[in-house]
């Protein structure tokens, strides 16, 4: 019987309904008929696991459910003409942890539709090291390049030690940008961050009051996981032509601006999702990821935990004592 991290709802209690997790073993009759049938070695917890897998609301919205955003494994079996056994895959998002069973588990059965090969030279580990958060990141910097933002002024990254952020900055680093990566804890992180290529590290203050609409022009665009003020500041304080790339609300889902920045310096605010994005795009953030990233960089903000630690990461990760990027090695 494989196991898995499976999320359930208890007994209603004062205050509703509680997510919990806990590894069990299931019976493979739950994963569903999709036409993948994949042996996950390795996943992976992001922002969204770390939610789920603490019974924060939002996140789950059926139950029984497999937690895990990500999965990075190989076909056992496939109906689907695409795929054949001995496949090396990635999935990433498609509602896993949300509605759909997810990469916390030793079997998964998945669409073929969002499938994407394992890239030459990019191990299994590496793969879900960068998961959701990676993938994410590297969509946004393709949003960047798209939009041919300059190199001469600095790209900020908010939310910079997070999954996200800890991506962005190296990637955008060794792509040619000036990065400036902010944080709550300078003193904390300022050492970590200069050491993922950002060549400057600025207070999380500084961005996280009501500002005016418009600014002194500091940054040619941005990738934002924050929202809120942090998010309406960036905009304010983004040059002409600039684009900001959006993918997160882990301080607010609200947007406190004006329409300034955009109708008086033509600033472009981006929205990137992971979830539904097209194979073409998925394929080439990949790409972008296997290509230009420094591995030895991202090897040295992983660590890596085992299926029976996974919830306990979660819970640190919830709590702010973890940064970087937390691989689940499902075999271990």
């Amino acid at each position: 019987m494989p196991r898995a991290i499976v999320i359930r709802t208890t007994e209603p209690v004062e205050g509703g309904p509680v997510n919990v997790a806990a590894v069990e073993q299931i019976d493979p009759a739950m994963l569903g008929d999709d036409p993948v049938l994949v042996e996950v070695h390795y996943s992976g917890i992001n922002y969204k696991d770390g939610l789920a897998l603490t019974g924060r609301p939002g996140i789950v919205r059926s139950t029984p459910l497999i937690g895990g955003a990500d999965l990075v494994g190989t076909v056992l079996q496939s109906a689907d003409p695409r795929w054949q056994a001995g496949d090396q895959v990635i999935l990433n998002g498609t509602g896993m942890t949300e509605t759909r069973h997810g990469g916390f588990s030793e079997l998964a059965r998945v669409p073929g539709d969002f499938l994407v090969r394992l890239p030459d030279g990019l191990s299994e580990a590496r793969a879900a090291a960068l998961g959701t958060a990676g993938y994410t990141a590297a969509l946004c910097v393709l949003r960047l390049k798209a939009a041919a933002v300059s190199t001469e002024a600095p790209v900020v990254v908010t939310g910079a030690t997070g999954g996200v952020g800890s991506i962005a900055v190296p990637l955008l680093a060794a792509s040619g940008y000036r990065v400036a990566a902010v944080t709550g804890r300078v003193e904390e992180h300022g050492d970590y961050l200069r050491g993922l290529g950002a060549s400057e590290v600025l207070d999380r203050s500084e961005f996280t009051e009501p500002g005016r609409p418009l600014q002194k022009a500091r940054f040619a665009g941005g990738i934002d996981t924050v929202g809120g003020h942090v998010l309406a500041n960036l905009l304010a304080q983004t040059q002409y032509d600039g684009t900001v790339a959006a993918c997160g609300l882990a301080g607010s889902s609200a947007l406190p601006a004006t329409v300034m920045p955009f109708i008086l310096r033509n600033v472009t605010l981006a929205g990137v999702d992971s979830v539904q994005t097209l194979m073409s795009r998925r394929q080439a953030a990949w790409e972008l990821l296997a290509t230009t990233l420094d591995m030895q960089v991202l090897d040295s903000l992983t660590t890596t935990v085992t299926l029976d630690d996974t919830i306990a990461a979660a819970q640190r990760l919830m709590a702010g004592q973890s940064h970087g990027r937390i691989v689940v090695d499902v075999r271990a």
